[in-house]
């Protein structure tokens, strides 16, 4: 929490992208155990039963959810100070089995997705004179790894890298900061096997969903930390072994 210039006590407020389920629930779950209120948005998605929690559902690549989020959310809590890009989409295959629906879905979901809200948080952040934004990336961007083809993830997450650092260097002057946490395999459905994935990992165990939440809050407390890609892969960009 701040204290505005009125005296009054001000509660920070996130936005959270793919906040329904997996990761972006857990964050959700943990920007409110930090004090903020949270904008949550997911394709689907019913109303919160939390006052301090506002559920915006629509397709994050459609510029139209962005505005909602905008004048759902953050124009009734009257400020804005992280945005958290969770929401994205990950298909792997040999990439000449990948198809147009493929590419248009990573593409939309993944880029469009975070040019549309990003954009308009920025705006935001802008008039206020600070900010955070952090995007959730992938390991496999930087580190390929045998076996697991995912080039068209590469291309999406990749570029997300890329703007991250862009962006934390357009911004920095301005009271903005702009970070990256790139995960590698995370648990985020008790259900499923996991069965033998931990050979891809250095440390031998497959990530959970706290792993990647407690590194994007260190970073919202990391006031002298822009342009990071903050690798939660258990060793994997490290390098070979």
């Amino acid at each position: 929490m701040s204290e505005s210039a009125t005296g009054v006590i001000d509660e920070k407020v996130v936005i959270i992208t793919g906040a329904s389920h997996g990761i972006g629930a857990g964050l959700v779950a943990a920007y409110r155990d930090a004090g903020f209120k949270v904008v949550a948005s997911a394709l689907s998605v019913g109303p919160s039963t939390d006052p301090n929690v506002v559920n915006v559902a629509g397709d994050i690549s459609d510029s139209k959810t962005a505005d909602l989020i905008m004048s759902e959310g953050v124009d009734r809590f009257g400020r804005l100070d992280t945005l958290v890009n969770n929401a994205g989409a990950y298909i792997s295959k040999p990439f000449t089995q990948y198809t147009r629906a493929d590419f248009d879905l990573m593409l939309s979901t993944n880029l469009a997705g975070f040019f549309h809200i990003t954009q308009r948080a920025l705006r935001v952040m802008e008039a206020q004179g600070w900010g955070h934004i952090v995007t959730i990336t992938a390991t496999v961007a930087e580190q390929p790894v045998k076996g697991v083809p995912a080039a068209l993830a590469s291309l999406a997450k990749g570029g997300l890298n890329s703007v991250t650092k862009a962006l934390a260097i357009e911004y920095a002057s301005r009271g903005i900061r702009v970070n990256a946490v790139s995960p590698t395999i995370i648990r985020t459905h008790p259900e499923a096997s996991y069965a033998g994935l931990e050979a891809q990992i250095p440390l031998g165990r497959i990530g959970e969903i706290e792993d990647v939440t407690s590194a994007v809050m260190y970073l919202e407390s990391a006031r002298y930390v822009t342009g990071e890609i903050s690798h939660v892969d258990g060793g994997q960009s490290a390098g070979h072994w």
